[in-house]
């Protein structure tokens, strides 16, 4: 018999693992139009449980790819945080009402819960409209990745080797195949087979906090049910979060003894079911009741390992993202916000390497950014899951957590755990100087949300909605008040200096445009709409009389005219360079553009 030819095919960027973060990666590289494939070895997509919760910067991560409305609309928003503690007739009291987002800036002030099936189906339908779909039943065998140094520099080379094996082929179709991909990225969960491929290690420790899930309708007197509720007990702690269709999740800490099987020392799930976790829950939630209405709808358990993983990448061609670089608890709701921004933050740096406008050590900063959020969100998690996990303060246990202490906790870190706050430092992609001509403008931080007026038609717009992630950089322009002749001068000046050949907008234009689509500005000027005439600005910073806007009120005075003060920008303006991801960049004066070309100049190439 003739030997069966294994099919061979090549690929900008192969995703392995079509979870949370792996749907983000490829939905993201879809829209950026890069030749993307993304294979899972399950044959169906997640139908029940799994993560659930999402916070507010993801949200304004799913509005700037356009899906955002879809979440609101399934999900049920989460906002306020209930805590309750143990009460002087041994069960439980509520102890005080916060809000459960405490990030000042935060454009949703609220998180949102729906099951990870229906949020990867948001993301399955974005991508099928853009032609990918998942490639299911479909494992990866083997990868490589080429040893020749000049094929690893080449940007157009294909050096990661990936065999695939299907395992539900129509006879007669081949079950094998090779992919030559360019790049390869790993999102396949906590126990990452292409992480072990390549050896890499997870640093940490395991946790000795063991957890019990249950998804349930709830026939309950409970009285904060649809809030999300923190209760420390004497039978152990318990998070409770409002989910759709009157849903409710119950997390709830485990014993030892309730889980470890004596003989063997090890965990056994058989001792734990649904029934016995439900038992539990009560437990905690004494004197109320607990009763499922339809049965329990979904359960597991988590044991809970703090770990990340050495490194990112390998040689910047194989990258791993979400669970497959970093695992921890679920109870401060970061697991698939951390895995879906992790992908974000990728997906922007592939795409302009494959398109060939960016160097392709602009990816090292991906591993940089994204890894020291990591270790920052698992010491975050120790000291949360301590709190939470450890035994309230009573009489007999003076070493207790005390209620005050864990509330303010809570609060504390709202800027991390709702991902308003997260950070990123120094780099090729975050230019740190000239803070002080934008102090409300963190540089290294996501561009926080404000309403400007629309010269043209004083249409009110947020912000954030003109900076979507459509993979170009922003380059937002605070013009200061263009009535003013010496500032007009200023920004004439600094209008000739963009259009010099050696000014990044004319170096890194693409094609015979020189409005290059690597670029697109936005011009906020101080005035008043009611005499404002945005003709009299120069063409470059009124590409489309739809990019210019004024720092003022709306028409009904209810809102905006502040953005100025709010960004700590003053009369002198800024440049402000906000990156595909949402995050500034960089930050410089009018008169100083040079300063931008350096910027730039870092990792950007010239069109071919």
């Amino acid at each position: 018999m003739p030997v069966p030819v294994v099919p061979y095919s090549e690929v900008d960027v192969l995703v392995i693992g079509a979870g949370p973060a792996g749907l983000m990666c490829a939905n993201a590289l879809a829209n950026a139009r890069v030749n993307v494939r993304i294979i899972d070895q399950r044959a169906v997509k997640v139908a029940a449980g799994q993560a659930d919760g999402i916070s507010p910067r993801t949200i304004e991560v799913f509005q700037s790819y356009g899906i955002a409305e879809r979440l609101l609309r399934e999900s049920v928003q989460v906002h306020q945080a209930a805590f309750y503690n143990p009460s002087p007739s041994g069960g439980i009291e509520l102890t005080s009402r916060a809000p459960d987002v405490t990030a000042p800036s935060a454009r949703y002030p609220f998180e949102v819960a729906l099951h990870q099936g229906a949020i990867e189906s948001i993301f399955l339908d974005s991508m099928k409209e853009l032609g990918v779909e998942v490639e299911r039943s479909t494992i990866p065998t083997s990868i490589e990745i080429s040893k020749d140094e000049n094929e690893l520099a080449d940007p157009a080379s294909h050096p990661v080797r990936v065999a695939l094996k299907r395992t539900n082929v129509p006879e007669g179709e081949p079950e094998e195949e090779i992919v030559h991909a360019k790049y390869v990225v790993g999102t396949d969960g906590a126990h990452s087979w292409v992480r072990k491929q390549f050896d890499i290690s997870m640093d940490g420790e395991q946790s000795e906090f063991i957890w019990g899930v249950l998804d349930m309708v709830p026939d309950t007197d409970f009285p904060d049910i649809r809030n999300k509720s923190l209760v420390h007990s004497n039978h152990g702690s318990a998070l409770l979060v409002p989910r759709e269709q009157d849903r409710v999740r119950v997390y709830m800490q485990l014993e030892d003894k309730d889980i470890i099987n004596p003989t063997t020392g090890r965990v056994d799930k058989e001792r734990m079911g649904p029934d016995e976790l439900l038992e539990v829950a009560r437990r905690s939630l004494y004197p109320y009741k607990l009763i499922p209405t339809t049965g329990i709808l979904w359960s597991t358990l988590y044991i809970i390992g703090q770990r990340v993983a050495s490194r990112f990448a390998i040689k910047n061609r194989v990258l791993i993202a979400g669970d497959a670089c970093h695992t921890h608890s679920p109870k401060a709701g970061q697991g698939m916000n951390a895995s879906m921004n992790d992908a974000h933050n990728l997906a922007w740096k592939i795409a302009l390497v494959v398109r060939g406008w960016a160097e392709p050590y602009l990816l090292s900063t991906y591993e940089s950014e994204r890894r020291k959020y990591a270790l920052d969100l698992i010491a975050f998690d120790k000291m949360f899951s301590t709190l939470f996990s450890g035994k309230p303060l009573t009489e007999e246990n003076s070493d207790g957590v005390e209620p005050e202490h864990f509330m303010k906790t809570f609060q504390k870190f709202g800027g991390f755990t709702s991902g308003i706050g997260v950070h990123y430092g120094p780099s090729i992609a975050v230019l740190d100087k000239n803070q002080d001509l934008a102090s409300g403008l963190v540089i290294g931080e996501r561009f926080p949300p404000y309403q400007f007026i629309r010269a043209a038609d004083a249409w009110p717009f947020e912000i954030q909605d003109l900076l979507p992630s459509d993979f170009r950089f922003k380059l937002v322009v605070f013009t200061g008040d263009f009535s003013d002749r010496l500032q007009q001068a200023r920004v004439k000046s600094m209008v000739a200096d963009m259009q010099k050949p050696e000014c990044f907008l004319k170096r890194y234009a693409t094609g015979k445009n020189s409005a290059s689509p690597r670029f697109d500005i936005i011009t906020i000027s101080k005035g008043r709409k009611e005499g404002f005439d945005f003709l009299q600005f120069p063409t470059l910073l009124r590409s489309h009389w739809s990019k210019l806007f004024i720092d003022d009120v709306d028409v009904t005075r209810s809102f905006g005219g502040e953005g100025y003060s709010h960004y700590g920008v003053g009369p002198e303006g800024a440049l402000v360079v906000v990156r595909p991801d949402g995050y500034v960049g960089a930050i410089a004066p009018l008169d100083r553009v040079e300063e931008l070309d350096a910027y730039f100049g870092s990792f950007m190439k010239i069109s071919a």
